[in-house]
Protein backbone atom coordinates (compact mmCIF):
# COMPACT_ATOMS: atom_id res chain seq x y z
CA UNK A 1 0.00 0.00 0.00
CA UNK A 2 1.09 3.28 -1.28
CA UNK A 3 2.86 5.44 1.70
CA UNK A 4 2.39 9.26 1.78
CA UNK A 5 3.89 12.22 3.28
CA UNK A 6 2.63 14.51 5.48
CA UNK A 7 4.25 17.85 5.76
CA UNK A 8 3.61 20.06 8.91
CA UNK A 9 4.57 23.67 9.38
CA UNK A 10 5.17 24.93 12.99
CA UNK A 11 5.06 28.75 13.33
CA UNK A 12 4.51 30.65 16.23
CA UNK A 13 4.63 33.92 15.20
CA UNK A 14 1.93 33.79 12.56
CA UNK A 15 -0.25 35.02 14.85
CA UNK A 16 1.87 37.90 15.67
CA UNK A 17 1.83 38.70 11.70
CA UNK A 18 -2.25 38.88 12.29
CA UNK A 19 -1.96 40.78 15.16
CA UNK A 20 0.19 43.31 13.05
CA UNK A 21 -2.35 43.31 9.86
CA UNK A 22 -5.17 44.23 12.43
CA UNK A 23 -2.92 46.74 14.08
CA UNK A 24 -1.82 48.28 10.91
CA UNK A 25 -5.33 48.99 10.15
CA UNK A 26 -6.70 50.38 13.37
CA UNK A 27 -3.88 53.01 14.00
CA UNK A 28 -4.05 54.45 10.54
CA UNK A 29 -7.88 54.67 11.19
CA UNK A 30 -6.57 56.60 14.38
CA UNK A 31 -4.17 59.13 13.41
CA UNK A 32 -6.30 59.96 10.60
CA UNK A 33 -9.08 60.76 13.22
CA UNK A 34 -6.70 62.20 15.05
CA UNK A 35 -5.78 64.86 12.29
CA UNK A 36 -9.41 64.98 11.68
CA UNK A 37 -10.25 66.73 15.12
CA UNK A 38 -7.43 69.01 14.81
CA UNK A 39 -7.21 69.88 11.46
CA UNK A 40 -8.34 73.36 12.08
CA UNK A 41 -4.97 74.05 14.14
CA UNK A 42 -2.73 73.17 11.32
CA UNK A 43 -0.63 75.43 9.24
CA UNK A 44 -0.56 73.81 6.18
CA UNK A 45 -3.16 71.17 6.30
CA UNK A 46 -3.34 69.51 2.81
CA UNK A 47 -0.32 68.50 3.49
CA UNK A 48 -1.34 66.20 6.34
CA UNK A 49 -4.51 65.55 3.96
CA UNK A 50 -2.49 64.19 1.38
CA UNK A 51 0.21 61.96 3.09
CA UNK A 52 -3.15 60.62 5.06
CA UNK A 53 -4.38 59.91 1.97
CA UNK A 54 -0.96 58.13 0.84
CA UNK A 55 -1.07 56.46 3.89
CA UNK A 56 -4.26 54.79 4.09
CA UNK A 57 -3.80 53.63 0.24
CA UNK A 58 -0.42 51.94 1.50
CA UNK A 59 -1.54 50.65 4.30
CA UNK A 60 -4.74 48.53 2.28
CA UNK A 61 -2.36 47.83 -0.24
CA UNK A 62 0.31 46.09 1.54
CA UNK A 63 -2.04 44.31 3.68
CA UNK A 64 -0.86 40.58 2.05
CA UNK A 65 2.58 41.91 2.74
CA UNK A 66 2.46 41.68 6.62
CA UNK A 67 -0.12 38.07 6.41
CA UNK A 68 3.25 36.78 6.91
CA UNK A 69 6.83 36.13 6.85
CA UNK A 70 7.29 35.09 3.56
CA UNK A 71 5.21 38.18 2.27
CA UNK A 72 6.89 40.55 4.10
CA UNK A 73 10.07 40.95 1.75
CA UNK A 74 13.53 43.24 2.77
CA UNK A 75 12.04 45.75 0.00
CA UNK A 76 8.86 46.07 2.04
CA UNK A 77 10.01 46.59 4.87
CA UNK A 78 12.29 49.29 3.90
CA UNK A 79 9.58 50.89 2.22
CA UNK A 80 7.31 50.84 4.78
CA UNK A 81 9.98 52.55 7.08
CA UNK A 82 10.64 54.74 4.75
CA UNK A 83 6.91 55.99 4.78
CA UNK A 84 7.25 56.21 8.68
CA UNK A 85 10.24 58.37 8.33
CA UNK A 86 8.72 60.29 6.11
CA UNK A 87 5.11 60.86 7.82
CA UNK A 88 7.37 61.76 11.06
CA UNK A 89 9.64 64.73 9.42
CA UNK A 90 6.62 66.33 7.51
CA UNK A 91 4.57 67.22 10.30
CA UNK A 92 6.86 69.74 10.54
CA UNK A 93 5.82 70.94 7.75
CA UNK A 94 2.19 70.72 7.80
CA UNK A 95 1.39 71.57 11.59
CA UNK A 96 2.07 74.29 13.50
CA UNK A 97 5.40 74.89 15.66
CA UNK A 98 4.14 75.66 19.13
CA UNK A 99 1.80 72.61 18.62
CA UNK A 100 4.78 70.26 17.82
CA UNK A 101 6.94 72.09 21.27
CA UNK A 102 3.99 71.53 23.45
CA UNK A 103 4.58 67.73 22.45
CA UNK A 104 1.45 67.49 19.45
CA UNK A 105 1.54 63.82 17.82
CA UNK A 106 3.77 63.28 14.52
CA UNK A 107 1.38 62.60 11.28
CA UNK A 108 1.72 58.73 11.64
CA UNK A 109 1.69 59.13 15.42
CA UNK A 110 1.56 55.58 16.68
CA UNK A 111 1.42 53.91 13.30
CA UNK A 112 4.95 54.00 13.02
CA UNK A 113 5.35 51.17 15.47
CA UNK A 114 3.66 48.88 13.22
CA UNK A 115 6.33 49.66 10.48
CA UNK A 116 9.06 48.85 13.58
CA UNK A 117 7.61 45.57 14.91
CA UNK A 118 7.31 44.11 10.98
CA UNK A 119 11.24 44.42 11.55
CA UNK A 120 11.10 42.62 14.40
CA UNK A 121 8.75 39.94 13.99
CA UNK A 122 11.11 39.40 10.28
CA UNK A 123 14.53 39.75 11.51
CA UNK A 124 14.71 39.60 15.45
CA UNK A 125 15.68 42.25 17.75
CA UNK A 126 18.87 43.11 15.88
CA UNK A 127 16.52 44.21 12.32
CA UNK A 128 14.06 46.04 15.39
CA UNK A 129 16.91 47.77 17.04
CA UNK A 130 18.00 49.53 13.49
CA UNK A 131 14.03 50.41 12.38
CA UNK A 132 13.73 51.83 16.07
CA UNK A 133 17.23 53.62 16.26
CA UNK A 134 15.37 55.33 12.87
CA UNK A 135 12.63 55.89 14.70
CA UNK A 136 13.84 57.48 17.21
CA UNK A 137 16.65 59.49 15.45
CA UNK A 138 13.40 61.18 12.66
CA UNK A 139 11.86 61.64 16.16
CA UNK A 140 14.52 63.88 17.72
CA UNK A 141 14.70 65.70 14.49
CA UNK A 142 10.91 66.49 13.99
CA UNK A 143 11.26 67.92 17.44
CA UNK A 144 14.41 69.92 17.18
CA UNK A 145 15.29 68.53 20.16
CA UNK A 146 15.27 65.37 22.66
CA UNK A 147 12.38 66.36 24.86
CA UNK A 148 11.37 64.71 27.74
CA UNK A 149 7.97 63.25 25.87
CA UNK A 150 10.25 62.26 22.88
CA UNK A 151 12.94 60.30 24.97
CA UNK A 152 10.11 58.35 26.81
CA UNK A 153 8.27 57.60 24.08
CA UNK A 154 11.41 56.29 22.18
CA UNK A 155 12.40 54.48 24.54
CA UNK A 156 9.40 52.48 24.91
CA UNK A 157 9.07 51.33 21.00
CA UNK A 158 13.21 51.01 21.28
CA UNK A 159 12.10 48.33 23.91
CA UNK A 160 8.85 46.91 23.07
CA UNK A 161 10.59 45.88 19.24
CA UNK A 162 13.71 44.51 20.34
CA UNK A 163 11.92 42.54 23.18
CA UNK A 164 8.81 41.29 20.75
CA UNK A 165 12.46 40.78 18.56
CA UNK A 166 14.02 38.52 21.03
CA UNK A 167 10.91 36.42 21.72
CA UNK A 168 10.00 35.90 18.14
CA UNK A 169 13.96 34.46 17.67
CA UNK A 170 13.87 32.07 21.35
CA UNK A 171 10.26 31.00 19.34
CA UNK A 172 11.96 29.69 16.11
CA UNK A 173 14.51 27.79 17.63
CA UNK A 174 12.43 26.48 19.85
CA UNK A 175 10.81 25.17 17.03
CA UNK A 176 13.25 24.02 15.68
CA UNK A 177 14.00 21.37 18.70
CA UNK A 178 10.48 20.53 18.55
CA UNK A 179 10.75 19.94 15.03
CA UNK A 180 13.69 17.78 15.75
CA UNK A 181 12.03 16.05 18.51
CA UNK A 182 9.26 14.64 16.71
CA UNK A 183 11.05 13.87 13.53
CA UNK A 184 13.20 11.71 15.87
CA UNK A 185 9.82 9.94 17.21
CA UNK A 186 8.43 9.25 14.04
CA UNK A 187 11.90 7.90 13.04
CA UNK A 188 12.19 5.79 16.33
CA UNK A 189 8.43 4.50 16.02
CA UNK A 190 9.19 4.11 11.99
CA UNK A 191 12.50 2.46 12.80
CA UNK A 192 10.36 -0.25 15.50
CA UNK A 193 8.10 -1.13 12.70
CA UNK A 194 10.59 -1.90 10.36
CA UNK A 195 12.69 -3.92 13.15
CA UNK A 196 9.60 -5.77 13.94
CA UNK A 197 9.18 -7.15 10.70
CA UNK A 198 12.11 -8.00 10.10
CA UNK A 199 11.82 -9.67 13.62
CA UNK A 200 9.03 -11.23 12.43
CA UNK A 201 10.45 -12.63 9.25
CA UNK A 202 13.85 -12.32 7.81
CA UNK A 203 15.57 -13.20 11.38
CA UNK A 204 13.50 -15.78 12.26
CA UNK A 205 14.52 -17.54 9.03
CA UNK A 206 18.23 -17.21 9.39
CA UNK A 207 18.15 -17.85 13.11
CA UNK A 208 16.43 -20.99 11.81
CA UNK A 209 18.74 -21.77 9.29
CA UNK A 210 21.55 -21.59 11.93
CA UNK A 211 19.80 -23.88 14.14
CA UNK A 212 19.13 -26.87 11.17
CA UNK A 213 23.00 -25.99 9.76
CA UNK A 214 24.61 -26.83 12.84
CA UNK A 215 22.40 -29.74 13.80
CA UNK A 216 22.92 -31.02 10.40
CA UNK A 217 27.10 -30.82 10.09
CA UNK A 218 29.12 -30.71 7.11
CA UNK A 219 28.06 -28.24 4.85
CA UNK A 220 25.00 -27.07 6.35
CA UNK A 221 27.25 -26.33 9.26
CA UNK A 222 28.69 -23.44 6.88
CA UNK A 223 25.62 -22.25 5.79
CA UNK A 224 24.17 -21.94 9.45
CA UNK A 225 27.57 -20.16 10.30
CA UNK A 226 27.07 -17.50 8.09
CA UNK A 227 23.49 -17.57 8.05
CA UNK A 228 24.14 -16.55 12.36
CA UNK A 229 26.53 -13.87 10.82
CA UNK A 230 24.05 -12.28 8.77
CA UNK A 231 21.56 -12.69 11.86
CA UNK A 232 24.11 -10.70 13.96
CA UNK A 233 24.84 -8.00 11.54
CA UNK A 234 21.08 -7.49 10.87
CA UNK A 235 20.46 -7.22 14.40
CA UNK A 236 22.80 -4.13 15.30
CA UNK A 237 21.67 -2.35 11.69
CA UNK A 238 17.93 -3.01 13.17
CA UNK A 239 18.84 -1.97 16.94
CA UNK A 240 20.81 1.20 15.68
CA UNK A 241 19.29 2.48 12.46
CA UNK A 242 19.63 5.91 11.37
CA UNK A 243 17.62 9.17 12.41
CA UNK A 244 17.31 11.69 9.56
CA UNK A 245 18.44 15.48 10.20
CA UNK A 246 15.10 18.28 10.93
CA UNK A 247 13.77 19.96 7.68
CA UNK A 248 13.76 23.35 8.54
CA UNK A 249 12.95 26.76 6.03
CA UNK A 250 15.98 28.15 4.32
CA UNK A 251 14.49 31.26 5.76
CA UNK A 252 13.67 30.82 9.31
CA UNK A 253 10.88 33.15 9.93
CA UNK A 254 8.58 30.28 8.01
CA UNK A 255 8.97 28.20 11.11
CA UNK A 256 10.56 24.68 11.27
CA UNK A 257 9.00 21.76 9.10
CA UNK A 258 8.40 18.04 10.11
CA UNK A 259 7.93 15.24 7.29
CA UNK A 260 6.51 12.21 8.96
CA UNK A 261 5.61 9.20 6.82
CA UNK A 262 1.59 8.26 6.89
CA UNK A 263 0.80 4.84 6.14
CA UNK A 264 -3.22 4.95 4.97
CA UNK A 265 -5.15 2.64 7.52
CA UNK A 266 -6.86 -0.13 5.23
CA UNK A 267 -9.57 -0.09 7.77
CA UNK A 268 -12.54 -3.21 6.97
CA UNK A 269 -15.19 -1.25 5.35
CA UNK A 270 -17.72 -3.65 7.07
CA UNK A 271 -16.59 -2.89 10.72
CA UNK A 272 -14.29 -4.52 13.50
CA UNK A 273 -12.05 -7.67 12.91
CA UNK A 274 -13.14 -11.11 14.71
CA UNK A 275 -9.90 -11.56 17.27
CA UNK A 276 -10.36 -14.76 17.07
CA UNK A 277 -10.14 -15.35 13.36
CA UNK A 278 -7.05 -14.36 13.06
CA UNK A 279 -5.48 -16.55 16.31
CA UNK A 280 -7.22 -19.29 14.65
CA UNK A 281 -4.18 -20.21 12.83
CA UNK A 282 -2.27 -20.92 15.24
CA UNK A 283 -3.91 -23.68 16.95
CA UNK A 284 -2.51 -26.86 16.32
CA UNK A 285 -1.86 -30.24 17.87
CA UNK A 286 1.00 -28.48 20.46
CA UNK A 287 -1.05 -25.23 20.65
CA UNK A 288 -4.27 -24.56 22.30
CA UNK A 289 -6.31 -22.04 21.98
CA UNK A 290 -9.00 -20.65 24.10
CA UNK A 291 -11.65 -18.45 23.54
CA UNK A 292 -15.49 -16.96 24.21
CA UNK A 293 -17.90 -18.53 22.09
CA UNK A 294 -18.86 -14.84 20.59
CA UNK A 295 -17.02 -12.68 18.84
CA UNK A 296 -13.93 -10.36 20.07
CA UNK A 297 -14.45 -7.26 17.66
CA UNK A 298 -11.50 -4.76 17.36
CA UNK A 299 -10.38 -2.44 14.95
CA UNK A 300 -8.49 -4.54 12.00
CA UNK A 301 -5.15 -2.66 12.27
CA UNK A 302 -5.26 -3.19 16.13
CA UNK A 303 -6.38 -7.09 15.90
CA UNK A 304 -3.60 -7.84 13.17
CA UNK A 305 -1.06 -6.02 15.57
CA UNK A 306 -2.23 -8.53 18.64
CA UNK A 307 -2.01 -11.46 15.90
CA UNK A 308 1.49 -10.68 15.24
CA UNK A 309 2.46 -10.27 18.77
CA UNK A 310 0.95 -13.38 19.74
CA UNK A 311 2.80 -14.94 17.03
CA UNK A 312 5.88 -13.71 18.39
CA UNK A 313 5.33 -15.16 21.33
CA UNK A 314 4.99 -18.65 20.15
CA UNK A 315 7.97 -17.92 17.88
CA UNK A 316 9.72 -17.67 21.03
CA UNK A 317 8.65 -20.47 22.36
CA UNK A 318 9.36 -22.60 19.76
CA UNK A 319 13.00 -21.72 19.58
CA UNK A 320 14.03 -21.39 23.21
CA UNK A 321 11.84 -24.28 24.38
CA UNK A 322 11.58 -26.94 21.17
CA UNK A 323 9.48 -27.19 18.21
CA UNK A 324 7.31 -29.89 19.87
CA UNK A 325 6.77 -27.97 23.33
CA UNK A 326 3.56 -26.78 24.25
CA UNK A 327 1.48 -23.82 24.59
CA UNK A 328 -1.64 -21.85 25.21
CA UNK A 329 -3.22 -19.23 23.88
CA UNK A 330 -6.33 -17.68 26.49
CA UNK A 331 -8.63 -15.09 24.93
CA UNK A 332 -10.91 -12.97 27.45
CA UNK A 333 -13.23 -10.20 25.76
CA UNK A 334 -13.50 -8.59 28.81
CA UNK A 335 -15.97 -4.78 29.12
CA UNK A 336 -13.18 -2.80 27.94
CA UNK A 337 -9.83 -4.40 26.99
CA UNK A 338 -9.57 -7.60 25.10
CA UNK A 339 -6.84 -10.04 27.01
CA UNK A 340 -4.82 -12.74 25.52
CA UNK A 341 -2.45 -14.99 27.13
CA UNK A 342 0.57 -16.94 25.84
CA UNK A 343 1.76 -19.65 28.19
CA UNK A 344 4.39 -22.32 27.48
CA UNK A 345 5.40 -25.18 29.48
CA UNK A 346 9.12 -24.13 29.15
CA UNK A 347 11.97 -24.01 31.68
CA UNK A 348 11.65 -20.28 32.18
CA UNK A 349 13.54 -17.01 31.40
CA UNK A 350 16.36 -16.41 34.28
CA UNK A 351 16.34 -12.94 35.63
CA UNK A 352 18.51 -10.51 33.52
CA UNK A 353 18.30 -12.08 30.34
CA UNK A 354 15.78 -9.94 28.63
CA UNK A 355 17.90 -6.99 29.33
CA UNK A 356 20.81 -8.55 28.01
CA UNK A 357 19.27 -9.82 24.65
CA UNK A 358 18.26 -6.13 23.70
CA UNK A 359 21.46 -5.47 24.64
CA UNK A 360 22.65 -8.07 22.08
CA UNK A 361 20.18 -6.85 19.48
CA UNK A 362 17.47 -9.66 19.99
CA UNK A 363 14.69 -7.62 19.97
CA UNK A 364 11.70 -9.83 20.02
CA UNK A 365 10.00 -9.28 23.14
CA UNK A 366 11.10 -5.75 22.87
CA UNK A 367 9.70 -4.66 19.80
CA UNK A 368 7.55 -7.58 18.33
CA UNK A 369 5.70 -7.91 21.67
CA UNK A 370 5.76 -4.84 23.65
CA UNK A 371 6.69 -2.48 21.03
CA UNK A 372 3.38 -3.26 19.38
CA UNK A 373 1.21 -3.12 22.19
CA UNK A 374 2.60 0.32 23.14
CA UNK A 375 1.72 1.85 19.83
CA UNK A 376 -1.91 0.41 20.58
CA UNK A 377 -2.17 2.22 23.88
CA UNK A 378 -1.99 -1.51 25.53
CA UNK A 379 0.30 -3.15 27.81
CA UNK A 380 2.53 -6.57 27.31
CA UNK A 381 3.44 -8.59 30.62
CA UNK A 382 6.19 -11.21 31.17
CA UNK A 383 5.70 -13.45 34.29
CA UNK A 384 8.42 -16.36 34.04
CA UNK A 385 9.26 -18.48 37.20
CA UNK A 386 12.24 -21.13 36.38
CA UNK A 387 11.18 -24.41 35.87
CA UNK A 388 7.89 -23.22 35.42
CA UNK A 389 7.65 -21.99 31.85
CA UNK A 390 7.04 -18.05 30.84
CA UNK A 391 3.46 -16.62 30.47
CA UNK A 392 2.94 -13.45 28.42
CA UNK A 393 0.02 -11.12 28.77
CA UNK A 394 -1.41 -8.90 25.97
CA UNK A 395 -3.92 -6.40 27.01
CA UNK A 396 -5.18 -3.95 24.78
CA UNK A 397 -7.83 -1.37 24.87
CA UNK A 398 -11.49 -1.59 23.09
CA UNK A 399 -11.08 1.11 21.15
CA UNK A 400 -7.43 0.78 19.88
CA UNK A 401 -6.46 1.80 16.56
CA UNK A 402 -3.34 0.66 15.01
CA UNK A 403 -1.12 1.50 11.86
CA UNK A 404 -2.42 -0.51 8.77
CA UNK A 405 0.80 -2.37 7.58
CA UNK A 406 1.30 -3.98 4.31
CA UNK A 407 3.39 -7.36 4.40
Amino acid sequence: MAKRERVMRMSVEQPLWRALTGYRVLTVLYAIGLFATTYGKFDRPWVAVAFFAFLLVWTLATLPSVSGAANCTKRFLAADLTVALTGILLTRVADSASRIDAGGPTLPSIWTAGAVLAFAIKGGWRWAAFASTLVAAANIVERGAPTRDTVHNVILVWVASIAIGYVVEVARASERTLARALEIEAATRERERLARDIHDGVLQVLAMVQRRGSAIGGEAAELGRMAGEQEAALRTLVSGGLVPVSRVSEDAALGALVRAVDEPDDEDPQGPLDLRVLLAPYATARVTLSEPGASVPLDPPAAREVAAAVGAALDNVRRHVGEDARAWILVEDEPDAVIVTVRDEGPGIPEGRLAQAEGEGRLGVALSIRGRLRELGGTAELISVPGQGTEVELKVPKDARGKARTR
